[in-house]
């Protein structure tokens, strides 16, 4: 298992990007890519990285699902004679590349993301990453393979109706299904334009969480784009959450995972949750609408013209699947929307008494050869509790919840309505170190909030600490500096307090008493407004490695300036005078 984390750290302790990537680049697995990056196109982007400190991502390998366009690659949605050279980054790439994030290449699909199997495709099909005779799981089967092998830290999907949760439960992931529009699909090749979700694969939810927190936003050339909520809150100590009543859920013959999903239950319970039995049928109701409704006919308007021009070049079931859609009436189209706003209003009524719903992700996993004997079927069994979720508007997570006879990853999917995605994610980390898959929290901090490092009178209980509470600021820990830093008094002047400045240098520093604390990017900017010269904010590394905006000093604070580092922080400093 490889994650951001990993690859932080390794350049942290010095690793060159160069050396790092070239060892991730060496590497394949058989079906993975369709266009894996050749070394130019994996140099233009270590050429055009900034710094560690100002990059969230630098160096850090990921995956791209190739309906999703790469500027200079090519997009072929695993259907060659529909392939072109993308012109431009997608939004989602775009800000991953912002990030410093380092695109290995584009990865395999079910054809035109049609399919939860991942073997609907001409190019050789990737190999589920515990028994090669099961399925992978798809459409987006390439970019979970890639991650579960550890060709990447991270990959993008997408996810219509499942393609990004059904790869993750098979490969043991996480798979972040966001909000519809949170992610930009600007530069995605369309199934079903109003449908279509970006997803996130990655082995524990505080990945997948900077992910969603780097890419998410709006895209005001995007007509499906929508704005996250401003403020994030995780659910209570003590929440509600929802369970299908009991007979309501069909394991198709794996019936030992009712085991595997008790025990993820008891597991919520234990982090506080409350089980409720909840009525599933309006769910399963809008879940038969995805494929038996008019909603193939978006998957068919999306190629309509290269499937009249071409019908042959597309995988045979594939094409069946997409060529009803041009049938459905606009009265079929009226009535489904109909259908589904009933179900949407039953649907909701769950949440007025439960905060999160769980469910199996799939029933089960298939081998491959018996999906080829009867493809459409087993697809349809793969999707029964993943079809729903973008018809009503929910955000999912998946995650890994045992193996079914020790062997084969199954999961369970949370999801709750539209906007939950980050408490989703949070209660997904606390259930992954209970149950063991990861040991890293996903990070307290809201969609427009950032840290900010003090040192100085603004510490908790100093005399400009109110400059903080006043701007609505929380204190997140109590910490020091990396020891590569000395403090300089600045005498009292011009109506200011006498004040410290903490200069890097190259050697001889210390680690100092600081303090992190959290406030929107308004207040940010309102107090940094107001900071005299010579301090500024910057970039200050904490002891553990991390870099997080704080107050710094320009050089020449130092000059003729007392040396007061010897008292390891200002705290100290105003105790001795006293």
């Amino acid at each position: 298992m490889k994650t951001i984390s990993d690859y932080r750290d390794r350049y942290r302790k010095g690793a060159q990007v160069e050396e790092v990537i070239y060892e991730c680049w060496q590497l394949d697995v058989e079906g993975v890519f369709i266009h894996k990056a050749s070394w130019d196109e994996i140099q233009s982007q270590i050429n055009n990285l900034t710094d560690i400190n100002d990059q969230p991502l630098y160096g850090v390998p990921y995956l791209v699902k190739d309906n999703i366009d790469v500027a200079g690659m090519p997009t072929t949605a695993a259907c060659p004679a529909y392939a072109y050279e993308a012109i431009a980054d997608a939004t989602v790439v775009a800000r991953l590349r912002a990030a410093g994030a380092i695109c290995l290449g584009k990865t395999n699909l079910d054809q035109f993301a049609t399919g939860l199997v991942g073997v609907r495709t001409p190019y050789p099909t990737p190999k589920n990453a515990f028994d090669v005779d099961y399925l992978p799981g798809g459409s987006s089967c390439g970019s979970a393979v890639g991650v579960a092998k550890n060709l990447a830290a991270f990959s993008l999907g997408t996810d219509t109706a499942g393609s990004g949760r059904v790869p993750a439960a098979f490969n043991e992931l996480v798979g972040l299904k966001p909000t519809r529009g949170y992610l930009s699909t600007r530069g995605v090749v369309d199934a079903c334009k109003s449908l279509d979700c970006v997803s996130v694969f990655a082995h524990h939810c505080a990945d997948a969480d900077l992910v969603l927190r780097l890419t998410a936003g709006i895209d005001r050339e995007e007509a499906w784009s929508r704005s996250m909520p401003p403020k994030w809150s995780r659910f209570a100590e003590r929440f509600r959450f929802a369970v299908p009543m009991l007979g309501q859920l069909n394991y198709h013959g794996w019936d030992e995972c009712s085991v595997l999903f008790e025990q993820a239950a008891q597991r919520l319970e234990a982090l506080g949750g409350i089980r409720e039995e909840v009525d599933m049928e309006p769910f399963m109701a809008a879940a038969k609408l995805l494929y038996e409704g008019p909603w193939v006919s978006e998957r068919y308007a999306a190629i309509e013209d290269f499937l009249k021009d071409q019908p042959d070049e597309i995988w045979p079931v594939t094409r069946s699947i997409i060529e009803g859609g041009s049938t459905p009436l606009a009265v079929d189209a009226f009535k489904a929307q109909y259908r589904l706003a009933e179900c949407k209003r039953l649907a909701d009524q769950v949440f007025e008494s439960v905060q999160v719903v769980i469910l199996p992700t799939t029933p089960r996993n298939f081998t491959v050869a018996e999906v080829e004997a009867e493809p459409v079927k087993l697809n349809s069994i793969l999707g029964s509790y993943t079809n729903f979720m973008n018809l009503l508007d929910f955000a999912a997570l998946a995650l890994p919840a045992g193996r079914y006879k020790q062997k084969l990853p199954w999961g369970i999917t949370m999801f709750g309505p539209a906007g939950c995605d980050r408490a989703l994610l949070e209660l997904g980390s606390r259930y992954e170190m209970l149950a063991g898959y990861s040991d890293e929290p996903v990070a307290d901090i809201g969609w427009d909030e950032v840290e900010l490092v003090v040192c100085g009178a603004h510490l908790s209980g100093m005399t400009l600490n109110h400059q903080l509470e006043e701007r609505g600021a929380s204190l997140i820990k109590k910490t020091q500096s990396a020891p590569s830093y000395k403090m300089y008094l600045i005498p009292a002047s011009g109506g200011l307090p006498q004040r410290p400045a903490m200069v890097h240098v190259a050697d001889g520093g210390a680690a100092l008493e600081v303090e992190v604390w959290r406030l929107s990017v308004e207040a940010f900017g309102d107090f940094v407004s107001q900071i005299p010269q010579p301090l500024g904010i910057g970039k200050v590394e904490l002891v553990d490695g991390s870099c997080v905006c704080g107050f710094i000093a320009e050089a020449r604070a130092s000059l003729g300036a007392e040396d007061i580092t010897e008292f390891a922080g200002w705290r100290n400093f105003i105790a001795s005078q006293a």
